[in-house]
């Protein structure tokens, strides 16, 4: 099989001939700098760095290292990457598109949130006033075409589409986490306010990007983190009653404008919501964090194994920082076993790969998903 047939296989629920492996096709599931220089040394690459994402660091990984991993996947990421990123990746703070301020702390790997433009006590008006990103910005869509026709020329991978989250992580560092959780409470005319507002921009964003590649995309990600350690940000209701439609409104412009399956990005422990996620147009599931509640991948492949494909899986939070190589060949070989079977599964990082993950541990991830045999193939690669 190609790369990109494996991908497109085994999120279609066909057996490939081994288990898909990602990384960096996502923002993520790529690697922060500090591992990724180690990465860089290891495989002999000079190049200067490219972040796919400022506030987390995370890097656009270089060829090189990509076709050395042997991996599937290839990254389109919306908007060409802001030329002045290296330069930010320094201690000191930004104000980003949305008007977020963030500063980066000495000491620190990534940028935290310093001011939220619509905290405090606002009202609809306020948030009409706000300085909203513009949506049809041309450097939104520049070079998109350009890369993916590169993809197609020089690789034989699959094409992943990078699409603006819909409008929790926004609306989240808009109003401040704080202000955020009391509106579902003590204000919700101001919860839905911004909810339909960044939603308007995000949505003329994802079409403006899909109408310019939409049909050279292989798999479209969105990203909405909805779960904690322990179970969902919020209560199931107040998911349903705020979140699920919109969510809806926004995967629906998406599978109007692509055949591309729908990746979407939720951490930690959402269980509660995986139908809800089903029904409103997920075909795909990422990072699937397995130490979070309820997300033992034995249980969900047995549950959802014939209506959704998992993304990731890799424990980032225990074994891969902290687990010997062994530890780590191990988990490839439960993770393959358990989610593999009939398809439905891409190897990767659960979540980006963190600066205190062992090179060897990386390098040991990718090498042993690439030659493990798993027994559902009868000894032998399928």
């Amino acid at each position: 099989m190609t790369h990109r047939e494996r991908i497109l296989a085994a999120i279609s629920h066909q057996q490939p001939d081994r288990v898909p492996i990602d990384l960096a096709g996502t923002r993520d599931s790529s690697i922060v700098v500090e591992g990724y220089e180690r990465l860089k040394e290891h495989f002999g690459v000079r190049d200067q760095n490219r972040l796919c994402s400022r506030m987390m660091r995370v890097v656009d990984v270089h060829e090189t290292i990509l076709q050395r991993l042997d991996i599937d996947t290839r990254s389109i990421f919306s908007g060409a990457l802001d030329p002045d990123t290296a330069a930010l990746d320094t201690e000191g703070s930004y104000v980003d598109a949305w008007g977020v301020e963030r500063v980066k702390p000495a000491g620190c790997f990534y940028y935290e949130q310093k001011q939220s433009p619509l905290s405090g006590d606002i009202t609809v008006s306020d948030i009409a006033r706000h300085p909203w990103p513009d949506p049809d910005d041309a450097q939104l869509t520049e070079g998109l075409k350009k890369r993916a026709s590169w993809i197609r020329t020089h690789t034989d991978c699959a094409t992943i589409l990078t699409l603006p989250a819909p409008f929790v992580h926004l609306s989240q560092y808009l109003r401040g986490f704080e202000d955020w959780y009391r509106d579902f409470l003590l204000d919700t005319t101001v919860l839905d306010a911004v909810f339909d507002a960044v939603l308007e921009v995000t949505m003329r964003m994802a079409g403006n990007i899909l109408a310019e590649v939409g049909d050279q995309a292989d798999v479209v990600i969105c990203a909405d983190d909805l779960g904690a350690q322990n179970g969902l940000q919020i209560s199931h209701e107040h998911y349903v009653r705020h979140i699920r439609a919109r969510h809806g409104k926004y995967f629906r412009q998406i599978h109007e404008m692509t055949d591309a399956k729908l990746l979407f990005h939720s951490c930690g422990s959402v269980a509660a919501a995986i139908d809800d996620f089903i029904e409103t147009g997920v075909d795909i599931l990422n990072p699937v964090q397995v130490t979070a509640a309820g997300m033992n991948p034995v249980e969900l492949k047995k549950k959802y194994g014939g209506r959704l494909a998992f993304w990731g899986a890799m424990d980032t939070q225990e074994v891969l920082p902290r687990g010997s190589v062994g530890d780590v060949r191990r988990m490839v070989e439960e993770r393959i076993e358990q989610l593999g079977e009939g398809g439905g599964y891409v190897l990767s990082s659960c979540h980006n790969i963190q600066p205190d993950v062992p090179l060897e541990n990386i390098l040991a991830m990718f090498e042993h998903a690439r030659e493990y045999v798993p027994s559902f193939s009868d000894g032998r690669q399928v």
